[in-house]
């Protein structure tokens, strides 16, 4: 990136794609164009309070949530060099996935090489992710799909899918 351009996970407003956006992304395209605009999701949902929870239990000793511009690291391992996100489920491991990846990828750009795993401590899994050339090309891809996404002027229809029953923005689609 030369200087001077905006960077590739930068959105029009000036603020940066969030690792959650990317997560989304895999998921609900809808919800990409909400959480752009600012809209929260239901912080009572049982499912964002069952993810606290396996935070909080399993990762009590890992240095966790390190905050960046853009990014909430839920587990980082500094002598590891690793870079963990913690998962209730494996359902949904593509999105995790690329969320960990996009993580990588901006610590890269700040001088940082790390590797990532994805945590799913109800299964006892432990996934390694590696952002490599092919990945980042991939990801840079789903950059560029999500600033169109909030460059809609209204949000992508609502799409059903298994994802919606447990979602925390069902509201906004089914209400």
């Amino acid at each position: 990136m030369s200087h001077g351009e905006t960077p590739p996970y930068m959105l029009p407003s000036g603020r940066p794609i969030t690792g959650t956006m990317v997560w989304y992304y895999f998921i609900c395209k809808r919800e990409v164009w909400l959480m752009s605009r600012g809209i929260a999701p239901d912080e009572e949902d049982r499912a964002l309070e069952m993810g606290r929870a396996i935070h909080e239990v399993f990762y009590r000793d890992a240095l966790r949530e390190v905050s960046l511009e853009g990014m909430k690291i839920d587990v980082f391992r500094r002598g590891r060099r690793v870079v963990c996100e913690v998962k209730t489920s494996s359902r949904y491991l593509q999105a995790t996935r690329f969320q960990l990846l996009y993580y990588l990828y901006r610590l890269k750009e700040y001088g940082v090489d790390m590797v990532g795993e994805i945590l799913v401590p109800r299964e006892k899994r432990r996934i390694r992710v590696r952002l490599d050339e092919d990945s980042e090309s991939t990801l840079l891809g789903v950059l560029d799909d999500i600033r169109e996404i909030v460059r809609l002027e209204r949000p992508p229809p609502p799409a059903r899918t298994p994802y919606c029953r447990r979602c925390a923005y069902r509201d906004f689609c089914w209400a």
